[in-house]
């Protein structure tokens, strides 16, 4: 019998229309893999995906992909092996346009230099191509090619991961700006918590393939509650060197299990502080921890009513 890995594993989440949330986890942990599945860049096991009260095909075809293509797209984390090097920056833009056949190409020539523009680029920049460009550049074509579409829903696939620090703030700007004129939706997969608190509305949590945490941005950052939440954002470098040397630096101990016959009870049992006999038994799930109506859900018995 083979060993299976449950990259994603029972996770439930809801984005609401024109909201970001940010999903945040150690490397192995299931972001982007959960996004993949989302949009059907890979094929899930079991569950479902509902996009505007639809429930999205199982597995997706070619023709799966023409359909769903101007409703949701994916921004991809390295802008490097993302683009074509054989194509221009005309040609990767306007590509999309092209296969759905729904413009004619003189149409698809003029929005691909608009939105070249739009994204802070020179609209004679269409003949070039992706080696030409710089990493923010080459990411902000990324992002004109995701956008010509006009998707209602974005997938965010650590966008910033591999860019200078010095470019991060700026694309981070750029995405916020385009959500709030085109009424996005965006599903933002980062490592950087400051970044993703500073951009989302709310925050998701993700540890072994499972959605441990999840609730309004401020709040989970500044309140976690769920013992591996806590110990993220405390590793979480603080700006301010005074406080930086002053604070208690919290690290998690031991390296992420295997995610290979996953043993009962809690995932992070093996790496808790706060570890009890319950949660090597049985793995704690999902519930509202809030008292003021809004949702406020973490998995841990630390906050399981007596």
């Amino acid at each position: 019998m083979r060993d299976v890995v449950h990259a994603v594993d029972g996770v439930s989440l809801d984005i609401h229309p024109k909201e970001i949330v940010g999903l945040v986890g150690e490397s192995g942990s299931g972001k982007s893999t959960l996004g993949k599945t989302i949009i059907g860049l890979h094929t899930k096991t079991a569950g479902n995906v509902m996009f505007d009260g639809r429930r999205l095909p199982f597995r997706f075809s070619a023709s799966h992909f023409r359909r769903y293509a101007n409703r949701m797209q994916m921004i991809f984390q390295d802008p490097y092996s993302s683009l074509n090097p054989r194509m221009t920056v005309g040609e990767i833009i306007g590509e999309g346009p092209k296969l759905l056949g729904s413009k004619p190409r003189e149409r698809i020539k003029q929005e691909t230099r608009e939105w070249l523009e739009r994204v802070g680029l020179n609209a004679d920049h269409v003949s070039r191509y992706p080696h030409e460009f710089s990493g923010g550049q080459r990411q902000r074509i990324g992002i004109a090619r995701a956008l010509i579409l006009e998707p209602a829903f974005v997938i965010c696939d650590e966008p910033i991961s591999a860019l200078d620090v010095s470019v991060q703030a700026q694309v981070i700007n750029l995405l916020g700006d385009l959500k709030e004129s085109l009424g996005l939706t965006l599903l933002f997969i980062a490592h950087d918590l400051s970044m993703v608190r500073y951009v989302s509305d709310r925050i998701a949590v993700m540890y072994l393939g499972s959605l441990i945490e999840l609730g309004p941005a401020d709040e989970v950052f500044f309140q976690p509650k769920h013992p591996y939440t806590q110990v993220l954002i405390g590793s979480n470098p603080e700006p301010d060197p005074k406080l930086e040397r002053s604070r208690t630096s919290t690290k998690i101990q031991g390296e992420i299990p295997s995610p290979v016959n996953i043993k009962p009870g809690c995932r992070f049992a093996s790496r808790c502080p706060k570890v009890m006999d319950v949660c090597r038994k049985k793995a704690p799930k999902l519930r509202n921890i809030a008292t003021n109506g809004k949702e406020r859900l973490v998995a841990c018995y630390l906050y399981e009513e007596e």
